[in-house]
């Protein structure tokens, strides 16, 4: 009952961050317009993939650039599953306009309103994770999406970033975090107090592997993905981990 109530509390709080797409929208259908979300690590792993023509998922698909972006990477389709209603209608809006293969449906990711082996690619990240209570719930809901031998792609924060101070003299480590804590109040959110999981990357592969999935690849990268307007962090130079890739395929 208490990870539902949080679960309650972030949606809540996304669906007033979410109102940032619609006062924005015309700024965010130019960007969706220029298919540049998708960043030179993600296009690299996934050229393959998008080589062939692949029908996608998003899970937790948030402000939704990424899915235009997709599309002219070569995806037949993008559905894009996220929890508040603001989102999806904004992201929805703008595929319309742009007049790419992209749908939208407003759910609560693992329970995903979608047949079994819908998907040759899962699609995740840039700030997922952190929203779901339980990963092995994820992973398996991942396994029952895709199609035999189909790829899940997973993009996000190092779960390291959550220790960084944004100081910028020197990179040091929050005295209130602890790399192996199930959960902490993010100071940081624009809803205010949202409840960010924990997931250390032992645990996300082992999730993953115990449902099924073959791990093929684990990329950890000094660049976050994305910087706050502003801030220049010491811990942003090259030196700390912040964001990470993981490829992985259905067995």
């Amino acid at each position: 009952m208490l990870d539902e109530s949080r679960t309650l509390a972030n949606r809540v709080a996304w669906e007033t961050a979410s109102q940032k797409h619609v006062r924005e929208y015309d700024d965010l259908l130019a960007q969706a317009a220029t298919g540049e979300s998708l960043i030179d690590v993600e296009r690299t792993l996934l050229r393959d993939v998008l080589s062939r023509a692949p029908e996608v998922i998003h899970l937790q698909s948030g402000n939704g650039l990424d899915d235009p972006a997709l599309v002219y990477a070569g995806a037949t389709s993008v559905i894009g599953v996220d929890y508040s209603e603001v989102a999806v209608t904004a992201a929805q809006r703008r595929a319309d306009d742009l007049g790419v293969a992209c749908r939208y449906v407003a759910a609560t990711v693992p329970h995903v309103p979608l047949p079994d082996s819908s998907a040759d690619l899962v699609y995740t990240g840039k700030g997922a994770l952190i929203w779901l209570p339980d990963l092995d719930a994820w992973a398996h809901e991942v396994v029952r999406l895709l199609r035999p031998a189909g790829h899940l792609f997973v993009y996000e924060a190092h779960p390291a970033v959550t220790l960084w101070t944004w100081d910028a003299d020197h990179p040091r480590i929050r005295t209130d975090r602890s790399y192996f804590a199930t959960s902490h109040v993010n100071d940081t959110f624009p809803g205010n107090g949202a409840v960010e999981w924990q997931w250390n990357l032992g645990q996300i592969v082992t999730a993953l592997a115990r449902a099924g999935m073959e791990i093929l690849q684990v990329g950890e990268y000094a660049e976050p993905f994305w910087r706050m307007g502003g801030v220049t962090a010491a811990a942003w130079d090259g030196r700390l981990p912040n964001s990470f890739s993981l490829l992985a395929r259905r067995r």
